[in-house]
């Protein structure tokens, strides 16, 4: 499900930006995703605390079903937000918080 969100995202804006899409698709998902030293649900878990401490919220949703679907729990990533307003700030841990709420109804 991730997948095919984050693809799609892709595909709106590809004949806008193409490198930048081919370098995602084949540096970010397809090197650096895959490298070794970090499991796709560490990963996952720095990309959510990231994308929620700089307000990404258009990005949030399909990484936070990626990281549902490379293995960490609901609760898990609802401690992530909890944890991250004391350092990103309330505002950032909030809006986070909807959309966990609109990924998690979803699923």
């Amino acid at each position: 499900m991730a997948q095919s969100q984050t693809s799609a995202a892709r595909e709106q804006v590809r004949d806008i930006v193409p490198g930048l899409i081919d370098l995602s698709e084949r540096v970010l998902f397809g090197e650096v995703w895959e490298r070794p030293g970090l499991s796709k649900r560490d990963r996952s878990l720095i990309t959510c605390a990231t994308l929620i401490a700089l307000g990404r919220e258009r990005q949030l949703v399909g990484h936070l079903n990626r990281a549902l679907d490379n293995g960490l729990t609901k609760n898990e990533l609802s401690e992530v937000i909890t944890h991250l307003a004391f350092y990103a700030g309330w505002p950032a841990a909030m809006t986070a918080a909807q959309v966990a709420k609109d990924v998690f109804g979803s699923r």
